[in-house]
């Protein structure tokens, strides 16, 4: 069986991935520290794939941590390079923490890769290098912007470093998925979206305040150049875009790839707004969302959606699923998860 790397597996999107490395016949093995994620993601794993993925709980800004687990899985096909601060808000109240984390990561598995020939590494990006782009939709010969946030520069950093690792040693290959914005959750509801603290995305903010768990939303601005004045973006389904990571992986292990650092845009094409998502929620699900219109928020782009011609035709991947899809899964997920919360409080206090 062969055993790819997941670095921050226990995550959204990392779990997701796990559960389609596992049922397109892959190992995944998991590295997360569980800052933002929590163990008993792995119970959900297995349940819904009948494997439990091998799993350690360290920092990956450990160099000597990250360089022992990679000796010890050195036979693995790639490297699915997940682990990483991700919050807009965040990263500009605190960019040392983002500086940090992002780029000594990636730094410690590339050396790695390079000294146990590991050849493979897929890194999660984000449309976020594309700042506000010139033309819409933006496809991958956008010119990257100057960041619009310390997070946002962090990706366009740390893929620097992969082109630049990959050029200086050809036979390392990157690619690095340009994720639009990822939400929704698996179809059996059993793994999600579930941020520790205070949700810094808009769907997991939505559903919690749905469930009552948070008083009230916040919708970021209504006077963006947009029809309804909120914000555009291109939303994804996190099973998609978890497949999109497995045809990555197939297109290095393949020797398809045109050159040894590649990128791809990965959305839907199609943009919505934040109020197009909440009124979409609200009506797929049957439920209310109090919120309310608040200040712009530093950082935030105003519009941006993908032409994701070259995902489609050369990557071989196509988003499937819509909207209404995606915010159906995110409530199941919220319900399912509040619902084994609850029981859990009912058996420790009975």
């Amino acid at each position: 069986m062969k055993k790819v790397f997941v670095t921050g597996g226990t995550g959204f999107i990392g779990s997701h991935t796990v559960v389609e490395l596992i049922e397109q016949g892959y190992e995944p093995v998991i590295v997360d520290d569980l800052s933002n994620s929590n163990i008993e993601i792995l119970d959900q794993i297995e349940q819904i794939t009948g494997k439990r993925p091998t799993f350690e709980s360290f920092n990956l800004i450990d160099p000597v941590k990250t360089d022992a687990f990679i000796e010890k899985h050195k036979d693995m096909v790639g490297i699915i390079h997940f682990a990483a601060s991700k919050a807009v808000g965040e990263s500009v109240a605190d960019p040392l923490k983002y500086y940090q984390n992002n780029f000594t990561s990636l730094v410690n598995i590339l050396q790695s890769m390079k000294k146990h020939d590991v050849k493979n590494i897929v890194f999660s990006s984000s449309c976020t290098v594309y700042g506000q782009p010139d033309q819409l939709p933006v496809d991958e010969n956008a010119p990257v912007k100057v960041a619009e946030s310390p997070y946002g520069n962090t990706k366009q950093v740390c893929e620097e470093i992969l082109r630049d690792t990959a050029k200086a040693h050809p036979e390392i290959n990157g690619i690095a998925l340009r994720y639009f914005n990822p939400i929704g959750a698996h179809h059996t509801a059993l793994i999600g979206e579930l941020p520790l603290g205070v949700p810094q995305n808009l769907i997991p903010f939505i559903t919690q305040t749905a469930k009552g768990i948070r008083e009230q939303l916040q919708v970021f601005g209504d006077d963006y150049n947009t029809p309804d004045g909120t914000c555009i973006r291109d939303y994804i389904h996190v099973v998609d875009l978890a497949k999109a990571h497995i045809k990555a992986v197939e297109r290095m292990e393949g020797g398809e790839c045109k050159s040894n650092y590649e990128f791809f845009n990965i959305g839907t094409g199609t943009g919505s707004s934040v109020l197009q998502v909440l009124n979409a929620f609200e009506k797929v699900n049957g439920v209310k969302v109090n919120y309310k219109i608040a200040p712009r928020r530093s950082g935030d782009v105003e519009q941006v959606w993908a032409n994701t011609d070259i995902a489609n035709n050369e990557l071989g991947w196509k988003a499937e699923r819509d909207l209404d899809e995606m915010v159906k899964s995110a409530w199941a997920w919220e319900n399912y998860y509040r619902d084994k919360l609850s029981q859990v409080i009912e058996k420790v206090e009975a």
